[in-house]
């Protein structure tokens, strides 16, 4: 048997390190280079899709742009501050601006906007913002393809800036269908469509920033923000998932904030559709409250050792709360045994109950819980406005407060009961920029005795706009102070 030597080949060091990094890389980009950790279990989600083009092809057809037009009567502010004149009352020119101006004041000045919707069935009802064609006298739809309709309005909704409008169109209409906003996840991808700033249909593709947000537009907040840019002239447009399916309504932006808007979730906006479509306007469910979410300073004043429920601050005369039993200080705890930890869940969950229902409402009372029917009345907007008033005064300065009862003066161990005591105060008000604190007692308002709420109240009512609010205050273990505020 013969043997043959064979000489081995030895690769080169560089040679050798650069085919080992090749095998890597092909190992990695062809799967079987193991991920691990964060990266293995969402490698997928966090990756954009390849293309937004069918969805927007889809879904684009049944995205209108809204034109609306407003008469101003008598040429609106715009003419009066210009009939001034550059230099006031005393103006040596005023004449000459009278006569310029006289006769433009009396001519109507026609006011355009623009906005976007979307249609939801193949009758021509459409969904949009209520301040798109709110006051408007004429609003025209423009379809995908350029055909133009004039629209009628169904019934809108104020408190949630929802409208339905309807257009009287013969041919078959793409329409869009209704998600689920609940199923909605922080990170997950949509798309906004609209005519920002009067343009042509745009597509913009974002992920959900965030959800249940409130900003301050209406007692029932509850938006998603995203990053999908939303401009002027996408108001009413729709927010939809991957599915292409409509998950929100394009409402708002942050003035000044790039890559931040809001929307409707189509939850919300289901019911209130459903009631403008066939009634022309919602209902909502009533108890006939004022309500405050607990805060750290509420728990503590009132003895709370949990900041679960809802507090009761007011309960109107002859409403249903009150007809039932419910008092002041009392504690929501839940609604036929749902629970409740927010002043706006309540309201939701109020609101969308059937006026005549009846409800068994759990409260916490000096400790001790209770059950209460309540039948449920209807929301009257207007009637409400005009009940709620000492409340509005506080929060004009971002205050709360409450008379001094035998009860407060001996948990805080006061000797002078005279004035009214705070006990919350918003941390973003002025209240809270001029100094005042929690636990101070307020003895007079510009030098006017406060002996109750009330007197409070009407202390403040009578301080114009940008007038200053000069609180003679008593501070534990500090004496008496003076603070000023800013109305």
């Amino acid at each position: 048997m013969k043997f043959i030597a064979i000489k081995a080949f030895v690769p080169e060091r560089k040679t050798f390190i650069f085919v080992t990094l090749l095998a890597a890389m092909i190992l990695a980009f062809s799967g079987f280079y193991p991920a691990s950790g964060i990266a293995a279990k969402y490698s997928t989600t966090f990756l954009p899709p390849e293309s937004f083009s069918n969805l927007a092809e889809e879904a684009g057809p049944a995205v209108v742009n809204i034109r609306t037009v407003k008469t101003i009567k008598g040429g609106g502010r715009v003419f009066r501050h210009f009939k001034k004149g550059p230099f006031g009352e005393d103006d040596p020119m005023r004449d000459f601006f009278d006569r310029f101006f006289d006769e433009d004041q009396k001519r109507d000045f026609k006011q355009r906007s623009l906005g976007s919707g979307f249609i939801i069935d193949k009758d021509g009802y459409i969904v949009t913002n209520n301040h798109v064609i709110d006051n408007a006298d004429k609003i025209v739809v423009i379809l995908n393809d350029e055909k133009e309709f004039d629209a009628t309005i169904v019934g809108r909704d104020k408190n949630t800036d929802l409208a339905l409008i309807k257009i009287e169109a013969k041919n078959d209409l793409p329409v869009l269908n209704f998600g689920d906003s609940d199923t909605l996840k922080v990170g997950q991808w949509v798309v906004a469509i609209g005519n920002p700033f009067g343009l042509e249909q745009t597509v913009t593709a974002g992920i959900v920033s965030a959800k249940g947000r409130v900003i301050g537009s209406g007692p029932y907040d509850d938006f998603i923000q995203t990053d999908a840019s939303i401009n002027p002239g996408n108001s009413g447009g729709p927010l939809i998932d991957m599915d292409g399916k409509v998950v929100g309504i394009n409402t708002a932006i942050v003035a000044g904030g790039q890559g931040i808007g809001f929307a409707i979730p189509v939850n919300l906006a289901k019911n209130i559709i459903t009631q403008l479509k066939s009634t022309g306007e919602v209902t909502r469910g009533w108890l006939g409250v004022g309500i405050q979410d607990i805060s750290e300073e509420v728990a503590d004043y009132y003895g709370i050792k949990e900041k679960k429920g809802v507090l009761v601050t007011e309960v109107f005369p002859g409403d249903p709360a009150d007809s039932a039993g419910i008092t002041p200080k009392d504690i929501i705890l839940s609604v036929n045994g749902e629970s409740v930890d927010s002043a706006r869940e309540l309201t939701g969950l109020i609101a969308d109950t059937n006026v005549g229902d009846t409800i068994k409402i759990k409260v916490l009372r000096d400790g001790k819980t209770r059950t209460f029917k309540i039948k449920v009345a209807k929301r009257e907007d207007a009637k409400i406005s005009q009940k709620s008033t000492h409340k509005e005064k506080q929060e004009e300065l971002g205050i709360r407060v409450a008379d001094i009862t035998p009860e407060t003066a001996r948990r805080f161990n006061l000797k002078d009961t005279k004035g009214v005591i705070v006990v919350g105060i918003d941390s973003d008000s002025k209240a809270a920029e001029s100094g005042l604190k929690v636990q101070d007692i307020i003895k007079e308002v510009n030098h006017q005795a406060i002996t109750s709420v009330k007197d409070l109240d009407k202390a403040i009512s009578e301080v114009e706009a940008g007038g200053t609010v000069n609180l003679f205050v008593r501070r534990m273990n500090r004496g008496f102070l003076v603070i000023k505020i800013t109305k």
